[in-house]
């Protein structure tokens, strides 16, 4: 076995902004190469996502405007990992203010970097099962706009092939669950 390399060696760390969501740093390193360079990095404290399912067997999703992409995306429900959170405890609400269901059977499926290229950010996969829906509507935050949407597994998958507007955090926890899914 080949020996470990050793780490670039940090010379400097810029904080650029911090945000309500995610900081923004630029970091100097000398590579062990001897070359120096500047790299970005998006901070962000992780988010959790749930692959919902309907006692029927149909998907939980959500049409969701993203400003980012100036259009709507099809995604599971999701939220970012407060301060100290578990990311269990973060789903879990996130699940009832964003569809009006609670799930009382929930198996972790695993986590996954989101774009490592440029972000730290960890997304924590979970899939909710036995769910309940609850007599108040989902409660959207003021900046949300998004309405529930009902889908087969077969449905999800053919919008996926077809290029429809799916994220990839959605697309990879969909992967993931997709075992789970076939004995449902």
């Amino acid at each position: 076995m080949p020996p470990a390399k050793e780490p670039p060696q940090l010379l400097r760390q810029h904080l650029y902004y911090r945000g309500r969501k995610f900081d923004f740093e630029v970091s100097r390193l000398r590579l062990p190469n001897q070359a120096e360079g500047d790299w970005e990095c998006v901070r962000h404290p992780g988010g959790a996502l749930a692959v919902p399912v309907t006692p029927e067997g149909k998907l939980i999703l959500l049409k969701q405007y993203r400003f980012a992409v100036q259009g709507r995306l099809l995604e599971f429900p999701a939220g970012t990992v407060e301060p100290n959170e578990d990311p269990f405890k973060t789903i879990q609400r996130e699940i009832q203010e964003e569809t009006g269901y609670r799930a009382h059977k929930w198996q972790k499926l695993g986590q996954f970097f989101l774009a490592p290229g440029y972000s730290d950010e960890v997304i924590y996969a979970f899939l909710a099962q036995n769910l309940e829906l609850l007599e108040q509507p989902p409660h959207q935050d003021i900046d949300e706009d998004m309405e529930t949407v009902l889908m087969t597994v077969q449905e999800l998958e053919q919008a996926i092939l077809d290029g429809e507007a799916v994220d990839a955090k959605s697309i990879s926890s969909f992967l993931l669950a997709k075992p789970f899914l076939n004995q449902i």
